[in-house]
């Protein structure tokens, strides 16, 4: 591992009060190490002052490299931007919360001289309220249990990884940039450390209940066709289960313990079944508007302005 440059890539969302200490305690661990540092603050159209401070520290620090989206992306379009203008021999990603403690990549780096292409943080103590955590491990069991990948709650973006990587992840054509979802596909020499986790300095997630909810559809449509097969083993399930009972139905009217076919069960069969047709049509209909979205082939993100 004699290469010795690093990019350390932050996408940044009302980030304006965190970025300096990020950015001082981001070159201190690096120097430590011997690193020559490229710091990459993308700015995700962030409402705060963020993108003024981004250009305040670039006139400080001839290593940081500022990238100013045109909006609001999301932090895994965000990640990408700055994936694509890495030139590190390693690369880390980390968030501008301080809540990914910048001293831990002295860890993750002397872990990756052990012959790993990607090292992972795994957060010992999460330092989240109750609902995020809880949504966030609901989410990952969800997720391992439609991709058959599986996942892991106290890992996020957080990690070093190789250039090889980073290469091979932003050459993938998907629109969806679910970034550890593409870490886990793209496979590579993997592993994961223990490391501190932070309390939020300042403000709080921009993460909403129906923002996560909304990112946890698309990731999961565009990563998993298991909701397809769900459907299908649903539909032979009633199919069976309406013959059986046909079948039983009939039988009890031979048998002349059925004068008149009820008008209750008649319609609860009705409602039961067209709920299950518009649910499958509305699953595929998601699917296909997944593939629409590819096949309009509009650029994952815009650039703005770098600095």
């Amino acid at each position: 591992m004699a290469n010795n440059n690093i990019s350390v890539i932050v996408p940044v969302y009302y980030g304006e009060k965190t970025l300096d200490e990020l950015t001082r305690r981001v070159l201190e661990t690096t120097q430590k190490l011997g690193l020559n540092l490229e710091l990459m603050l993308v700015n995700d159209a962030s409402p705060d002052a963020s993108w003024e401070v981004i250009k305040e520290l670039k006139n400080q620090h001839p290593f940081i490299v500022g990238i100013n989206l045109s909006r609001n992306f999301g932090q895994h379009y965000a990640i990408s931007a700055g994936l694509s203008e890495a030139k590190g021999d390693w690369v880390v990603v980390m968030d501008c919360d301080l809540q990914d403690v910048p001293e831990e990549i002295e860890k993750l780096y002397e872990k990756a001289k052990e012959g790993y292409d990607v090292v992972l943080a795994k957060r010992k103590s999460r330092k989240d309220g109750f609902f995020k955590k809880t949504f966030s491990k609901t989410f990952y069991s969800v997720l391992s249990y439609l991709s058959g990948i599986k996942y892991d709650a106290q890992v996020a973006n957080f990690g070093i990884y190789h250039n090889q990587v980073i290469k091979t992840i932003t050459s993938l054509p998907e629109k969806n940039r679910f970034f550890p979802s593409m870490v886990k596909w793209v496979g590579f020499k993997q592993t994961s450390i223990i490391v501190s986790h932070s309390k939020r300095k300042e403000g709080k997630s921009s993460y909403s209940f129906k923002k996560l909810l909304n990112l946890s559809l698309d990731i999961i449509l565009s990563y998993s066709d298991k909701p397809l097969r769900l459907t299908i083993k649903l539909g032979l399930f009633i199919t069976f289960t309406s013959i059986i009972i046909s079948l039983i139905t009939l039988y009890r009217w031979y048998q002349g313990e059925i004068e008149v076919m009820g008008y209750t069960s008649l319609i609860l069969s009705i409602w039961m079944l067209s709920g299950i047709v518009i649910f499958v049509l509305g699953m595929v209909g998601l699917y296909i508007g997944k593939i629409f979205e590819n096949v309009k082939d509009r650029p994952t993100y815009i650039i703005k302005e770098k600095i």
